[in-house]
């Protein structure tokens, strides 16, 4: 896999390319921003005043992914960097993209940008930051500032609302109080977007370390309500997730973050909002699941031996472990449920989690049992006795199963 410096180096040969060839061309947006920030941007993104077909004429290997808004892919050592021309946009009649796109001169290109830090080029030529929005002074500041005038930035892109609250939490910065007041007068546009998208934007802020300075943000703009419709989330709601969400991992993964989210709905309503959300069906039925077994983990001590080896042996014990963590620091209760848990869960030998069951449907059938819900409650009970070490080995099963049979 290349490195990001490889990255850089390939953007800045295009850009020497482009700039050899008679053109203005610079890193722009996000790439910029890192760099002054220290960080290792993610991607090289480039414009220039070269239209999309100079740049096809000029590299050999290009792709026009967006000939419209003036971006091509150019394709140089095995990877691919984004060339966009310097360009105005039109109107917004989705809420997402631009109508149309004219082509313009650099400043025109940073105003349409949505915030002042992401919208600095550097000019590899020069070696110098070209700011025309104000972005190097709000970014030694740690403000999140929109462009211009924010109503209509949020109202060109709603999803720049939450883009500003994603950038708040990775940064550590704050929202610009005229940028904050708009974000809450149009808070109600997200639900024109769609979910997928949404969804997609409030992962990236809250499978973060800084989760839950993103969702404090979040409610504090007035999103929460509609980023998760129907869910309330009152003052003291907001504050009980805040912490219980600070409380998981740095690393937890998107399932368990939306269960902490929606630890105060029923497991089943739960899992319906994920579903309204478009979260997968994995991610649906994980949150369904924990939420189901978080009551039953507060109180360990009425778990016998199978129950424990069977939430062991689930491929969501390790968030349901952290969820039980992080919901009892958030009633700032001690965590010693966790701890009663963790101790029994870790006394069980790995072979012992989930042996292969001694008896099968085959038995079953080879004993005549009618077909009907009678076969599964039977292999539940027999497995169940077997994971409590009821039941040491085949015949013993066999002779609980002759007892289990029902008889005409």
């Amino acid at each position: 896999m290349a490195s990001k410096q490889t990255a850089r180096q390939t953007g800045e040969s295009i850009i020497r390319r482009l700039h050899d060839a008679g053109h203005v061309a610079m890193f722009a947006g996000g790439c910029v921003r890192d760099q002054l920030l220290g960080r290792d941007p993610k991607d090289y993104d480039v414009v220039t005043d070269a239209t999309p077909d100079r740049v096809a004429e000029l590299f050999r290997r290009t792709q026009k992914v967006g000939a419209k808004f003036g971006v091509v892919l150019v394709h140089v050592s095995g990877m691919q960097i984004e060339v966009a021309t310097f360009r105005v946009d039109g109107d917004y009649s989705d809420g997402r993209h631009p109508d149309n796109v004219t082509f313009g001169n650099q400043i025109d290109d940073a105003r349409r940008r949505d915030f002042t830090i992401n919208g600095m080029f550097f000019d590899v030529v020069r070696q110098q930051i070209i700011d025309h929005v104000g972005g190097r002074r709000d970014l030694e500041d740690g403000i999140i500032r929109a462009i211009g005038d924010p109503d209509r930035r949020f109202a060109e892109d709603h999803l720049r609302m939450v883009r500003a609250v994603r950038f708040c939490a990775r940064l550590g910065f704050v929202i610009e109080d005229q940028t904050l007041e708009a974000i809450r007068r149009q808070a109600h546009l997200l639900r024109t977007i769609s979910p997928e998208r949404v969804r997609e934007e409030l992962r990236m802020t809250l499978e973060s370390p800084s989760r839950a300075d993103g969702w404090r943000w979040i409610c504090s703009a007035g999103l929460a309500a509609h980023i998760l419709p129907g869910v309330p989330y009152d003052a003291q709601d907001q504050a009980t997730v805040a912490t219980r969400i600070a409380a998981l991992p740095d690393n937890a993964g998107f399932t368990v973050v939306l269960a902490a989210l929606l630890a105060s709905l029923p497991p089943k309503r739960a899992g319906e909002v994920c579903s309204k959300f478009t979260s997968p069906n994995y991610e649906s039925r994980g949150v369904s699941w924990l939420l189901t077994q978080l009551p039953r983990v507060r109180n360990p001590d009425n778990l016998d031996l199978a129950d424990i080896k069977l939430l062991v042996a689930r491929a969501g014990f390790v968030d349901l472990c952290a969820l039980l963590r992080a919901d009892l620091a958030a009633a700032s209760l001690p965590p010693d449920p966790f701890e009663a848990f963790q101790t029994r869960a870790n006394a069980i030998p790995p072979a012992e989690v989930a042996p292969p069951p001694f008896i099968s449907g085959d038995d079953l059938v080879a004993r005549n049992v009618p077909k009907g819900p009678i076969y599964a409650d039977i292999l539940t009970t027999l497995y169940h006795a077997q994971l409590n070490d009821e039941i040491s080995d085949r015949p013993a099963a066999i002779a609980r199963l002759e007892e289990l049979i029902p008889r005409a």
